[in-house]
């Protein structure tokens, strides 16, 4: 019959059916760009060897591949009338970097120029406020606090037997004065602090009365009297005692000693020039035990150091 087909027939014909034989996977490779003006054939991209081209999904690959050239076509002449720019090697367009003018050195020679400036200014002012600091120091220093001791006023003297805390006996010695001293200031630019250490009554090496100057302040060109009181009870004598003599009617004539250091102090430039000044008193005196008087001083009788 004429509808019969051999099997030779069928045999040849199974491979060419398009529905039965198995899809093979298309790969496509895409060069990359380069820097050319030719953007077609740079984006154009290549079927493998391993494509048959009579496949029908090859038909939809180059629509694709068609799409894709006219985008990196339109891309490259954007670019392109944008100016050109060149890529790196990832392709993104390389930016101009601008550039500062002047180099850096001359910023860092100019601040330290500065510098230098501002420590020779402030060292020139230190040296020039030392020399004058020292010029007023050295101009100060003649003007020293002129002392005179004027007077002591004698208010009770007493010597009698007696014992010390220890119970030892020995002639006792009470006395109760004031003491009396001018002082001058004769600088024309500052005042001056004025005070002294204990104020002694000396009898053979022993005081017997003890005092001090309270701390003052004196104005400048200026001449004040000041007093210190004097007090001494009870005060032993042991061996010195002995040398005492003594009248019928009980009186003795003692010898002692007013021994003391007076201090000034005048602040010239504040705290920072200051002029300092001691003068060491010693004065001789005799009191009598039997009269309370006042004991007047001559400028030769005390001597000033």
């Amino acid at each position: 019959m004429l509808s019969t087909k051999s099997e030779s027939d069928v045999t040849s014909l199974a491979p060419s059916s398009p529905s039965r034989s198995p899809k093979r996977p298309v790969y496509y490779v895409q060069s990359p760009s380069r820097d050319s003006h030719d953007g077609d054939k740079s984006s154009t991209m290549q079927p493998s060897p391993m494509e048959s081209p009579s496949h029908p999904s090859s038909v939809g690959r180059h629509s694709r591949n068609s799409s894709a050239s006219r985008f990196s076509g339109i891309f490259r002449s954007s670019s392109g009338r944008k100016g050109g720019r060149k890529r790196n090697d990832k392709g993104w367009p390389e930016c101009g970097v601008i550039m500062e003018e002047g180099p850096y050195d001359e910023f860092e020679d100019k601040a330290f120029t500065r510098r230098c400036q501002a420590l020779i200014a402030l060292f020139t002012f230190v040296v020039l406020f030392t020399v004058f600091c020292l010029i007023i120091w050295g101009a100060s220093r003649p003007y020293k606090a002129e002392i005179l001791v004027k007077s002591f006023a004698v208010h009770n003297f007493y010597i009698g037997e007696g014992s010390d805390f220890s119970g030892v006996p020995t002639k006792l010695l009470t006395v109760n004065g004031t003491l009396k001293l001018s002082v001058y200031n004769p600088a024309t630019i500052f005042g001056i602090h004025v005070t002294s250490n204990p104020v002694n009554l000396v009898y053979s090496e022993i005081p017997v009365a003890t005092g001090r100057l309270k701390k003052y302040y004196q104005p400048r060109k200026s001449r004040r009297t000041v007093s210190v009181v004097l007090e001494g009870k009870k005060v032993p004598l042991y061996g010195a005692g002995s040398t005492l003599t003594f009248t019928q009617n009980g009186a003795a004539e003692i010898p002692l000693v007013l021994k003391f250091e007076v201090r000034s102090r005048g602040n010239v430039v504040g705290k920072l020039v200051r002029t300092k000044h001691r003068k060491q008193i010693s004065c001789p005196l005799v009191i009598d035990s039997t009269k309370t008087k006042l004991i007047k001083f001559k400028k030769t009788t005390c001597t000033y150091h």
